[in-house]
C-alpha cells in the first residue's frame, strides 16, 4: 500500500514539474516522460528507505 501512495505522489509531483518546466522553456509537454521519471523516482525512494537505518544514532559524550 505504501508503494501505491509513493507512486501517486511522485507521479503528481514529477508530472507537474515536467509541465511547468516545458511551459517555461516553450517546448511540447511530454506526458510519458513524467510518468517514466516518477516510476524511477519511486523505486529510488524505496531503495533508499531500505538502505537507511531506522533506529536513531547513539549519543556520544
Amino acid at each position: 500500500m505504501q508503494f501505491i501512495f509513493t507512486f501517486i505522489w511522485s507521479f503528481l509531483l514529477f508530472t507537474t514539474l515536467n509541465y511547468v518546466v516545458s511551459s517555461v522553456n516553450a517546448v511540447p509537454f511530454d506526458f510519458g516522460l513524467g510518468a517514466i521519471v516518477s516510476v524511477v523516482a519511486a523505486v529510488i525512494l524505496f531503495i533508499m528507505s531500505a538502505i537507511l537505518p531506522e533506529e536513531p544514532l547513539p549519543d556520544y559524550e
